[in-house]
């Protein structure tokens, strides 16, 4: 999958920087989900301000992601993640120094952790700029695989949360991050092929272009199932099952590593086969998997083997497009990323808030997946209606040396 000419096209250091920044950002970003069933039994939370809770760190990591997708362009991707960096790490501090013991307290924390969920928009540009388009799908696969830190999160937030606290977990998660700001620090370099910084209209133009909305319909179903799942799964394990915390981290740890494994997979596959035929195959299966985990099976490992091949499916879709995008708008990755990862930022909390909501509702997140898997369809519909043009339209500026 990595060759020797891949190995030589780009630059490696800041490929790891961005993955590792990107990695630990995750991490922190579905925090609240991780400790989502200690923090609900802290503050005596409902199933919707559950839902609500672990909601709104994606949507606003997914507002956020359009301005930094636009600071990219115009002070670099280095400094723009330097800066969203010290502002987790301070808010990760801050919060565990004065405490929080309220729901409002709570949501705060949610909104400054939407900035480390922002950091999509910065660590797919630092390290797309130094590839060529034969090598956009595993350059970003790689990038993109830091989406694996919410693993992390589900892995370890909920055992010591139930050590030490989960107030200090918040607390501890400040480490990492500041490791992760030094390695970025010394080995991230920004492209010399850095495009030229445009006003705010002409970065706004491109919304006047169909194909961008396609990219962030597609990418909101892909990235928002993956992301909304994994700040959900513990939770939901939790309610249906009966698991204790700890145990429900780690299912939850195991579906969303499926998702974060199989992503620069995705990628690859997509530079063989082509984005299209790739993303295809992953909604189809995403769809059909969701559909079978509503009806909430009696047996527990038939429910983990349905996510783990959903959330499989998701993680591969988020690589193929993201092959894609700089095919077309390579000129634009900047603003492109923000916008698409702002539409997979408020496909996450779409079916974060309505599952919270279905199981406040009706007693069972049936509807919610039912709504999120039609949602899969209907992208794959719209993804046919335009696969032809896009085939025959992009061979301009080397696209033409990738499969599209």
């Amino acid at each position: 999958m990595i060759s020797k000419e891949f190995l030589k096209a780009g630059h490696a250091p800041t490929l790891f920087s961005a993955f590792l920044y990107f990695d630990m950002s995750f991490m922190v970003w579905v925090l609240l989900g991780a400790l989502g069933v200690q923090i609900a039994a802290t503050l005596g939370l409902d199933p919707a301000q559950k839902g609500f809770m672990v909601a709104l760190p994606v949507l606003a990591g997914a507002l956020l992601r359009v301005v930094n997708g636009v600071l990219v362009d115009r002070i670099g991707p280095k400094l723009s993640g330097a800066i969203c960096q010290m502002i987790v790490i301070g808010g990760l501090i801050g919060a565990w120094a004065i405490g929080i013991d309220s729901y409002s307290h709570i949501l705060m924390l949610g909104f400054v952790l939407g900035v480390a969920g922002s950091s999509f928009a910065i660590a797919l540009p630092l390290a797309s700029r130094w590839y060529p388009p034969q090598y956009q799908g595993i350059a970003l696969g790689i990038a993109g695989a830091g989406n694996s830190g919410t693993v992390l999160a589900t892995l370890f937030a909920p055992s010591l949360a139930q050590a030490v606290g989960w107030q200090n977990v918040i607390g501890l998660a400040a480490i990492p991050l500041i490791i992760a700001f030094a390695v970025y620090m010394v080995f991230a370099k920004d492209s010399p092929e850095q495009p030229a910084a445009k006003t705010l209209p002409e970065y706004m133009s491109v919304l006047k272009t169909a194909d961008a909305w396609w990219f962030m319909a597609f990418y909101g179903v892909t990235f928002g199932g993956f992301v909304g799942l994994s700040s959900s799964l513990t939770i939901y394990f939790n309610s249906e099952y009966g698991l204790a915390a700890v145990t429900a981290g780690f299912l939850t740890a195991a579906c969303v590593f499926s998702g974060s494994l199989l992503r620069p997979f995705g990628g690859a596959l997509a530079d063989r086969i082509g984005g299209i035929r790739t993303l295809s195959i992953t909604y189809v299966v995403a769809a059909t998997a969701l559909v079978l985990v509503s009806f909430t099976p009696s047996a527990l490992p038939v429910t983990m083997a349905l996510l783990l091949v959903g959330m499989g499916a998701l993680g591969m879709g988020n690589g193929a497009v993201f092959q894609l995008v700089p095919q077309r708008f390579r000129n634009e990755m900047g603003v492109m990323t923000g916008l698409v990862g702002m539409f997979g930022g408020v496909g996450g909390f779409y079916l974060a808030s309505t599952l919270g909501l279905a199981k406040q509702w009706t007693g069972s997140y049936q509807i919610g997946l039912l709504g999120f898997a039609a949602l899969a369809l209907a992208a794959l519909a719209g993804l046919t209606l335009v696969k032809s043009k896009w085939r025959t339209s992009w061979g301009m500026g080397g696209a033409q040396l990738a499969r599209i």
